[in-house]
């Protein structure tokens, strides 16, 4: 028996897999907290291009604005539904008293200084700096006395992520008590791969590979036929599947970027202006950070006006997350570029 984890080189793959898994052949059924749902116990599997992130179904569009909006939330290090409400409202279930979450908002406990003014993300990346075969770069997640709260609605989901820098590659290994196969996995595979991206540029390393862990995988009974025609898609007669490939980021990219980027995404997110894709293409900003400000600026137009998005905009969109976008908001796509 293989002791390694299955790979798979896009996550579109692992995710039609896993879901194949869990649905055809689960090991148990559950009822938690109202929920009831089929599962299989400790799922692993690695991407060996962490940059392949996404899945392109035609029936499952992921949000991918919502995806990246979600890193750079962790990014700041905030737990406020303000920003991360605005690209998904159904968020605001999981508060607690309408304002913050806890669980969800891994960025407070990776990117909030502690009282010496050090975060965890830059305390594991000096680690690596210093010891690059060190086995100790791990970013605690999961808090004990996140159980010890009644009733709590946000649990962290994730217990643990760890770096291991090997041949010159920075691979990452997730682990998660519990993951909703058809919802979740999808959030959490882009974000800690993107922030896995992030932290290769910043040591200056080549990406490695991304491996994810699973406790309980999961799929709810209520979503089971959607999972069905989601995995009856590949084998409908005539099917293509989509590969646009990922933009990569630049050498560019440093945690002092980042922040560039989300003082233009709040000033997009609350209107308080709009861009050209002409002064979008005149940022100070490496070309993959413009064209996440580009994505902000669509999804803008989507949330703020009424009628088609611009097509100059979705023009000099990347063709992967055009794709997107497009199949998404398919009513708010101008004739030319419609899905």
């Amino acid at each position: 028996m293989p002791l390694k984890p299955p790979p798979f080189a896009s996550f579109h793959d692992a995710y039609l897999a896993v879901l194949e898994a869990v649905t055809a052949e689960p090991e148990y059924t559950t009822s938690s907290r109202g929920n009831d749902s089929v599962e299989i116990t400790n799922v692993s599997f690695r991407l060996t291009d962490p940059r392949n992130r996404l899945p392109f179904l035609e029936r499952r569009a992921v949000n991918v604005v919502y995806n990246i909006a979600e890193a750079l939330w962790y990014a700041a290090g905030r737990d406020d539904l303000d920003m991360i409400g605005y690209y998904a409202p159904g968020m605001a279930a999981y508060s607690a008293d309408g304002k913050v979450l806890t669980g969800t908002a891994y960025g407070t406990k990776l990117f909030t200084p502690d009282q010496d003014n050090a975060t965890q993300w830059a305390r594991v990346l000096e680690l690596l700096r210093a010891d690059p075969g060190s086995k100790r770069a791990v970013l605690a997640i999961y808090r004990a006395e996140e159980l010890a709260v009644p009733d709590n609605p946000d649990v962290s989901c994730t217990i643990a992520a760890q770096f291991l820098l090997r041949a010159g590659r920075l691979n990452l290994t997730c682990y998660m008590r519990g993951n909703d196969a058809y919802m979740g996995m999808v959030s959490d595979v882009f974000a800690f791969t993107f922030l896995q991206e992030v932290a290769a540029r910043e040591l200056g390393v080549e990406l490695g590979h991304y491996t994810h862990h699973v406790g309980s995988m999961h799929v709810n009974d209520r979503d089971a036929k959607t999972v069905r025609r989601l995995l009856n898609e590949p084998r409908t007669p005539g099917y293509v599947r989509p590969d646009p490939p990922l933009p990569t980021m630049g050498t560019g990219t440093s945690m002092a970027v980042i922040a560039q980027v989300l003082e233009h995404e709040e000033a997009l997110r609350t209107d308080r202006t709009g861009y050209t894709p002409a002064q979008v293409a005149a940022l100070p900003l490496p070309a993959y950070w413009q064209q996440v400000v580009l994505l902000f600026e669509v999804y803008r137009q989507i949330k703020h006006t009424d009628g088609p998005v611009g097509a100059a905009h979705l023009e000099v969109l990347d063709p992967a997350y055009r794709w997107l976008i497009a199949r998404r908001w398919k009513n708010r796509m101008p004739a030319q570029v419609a899905a």
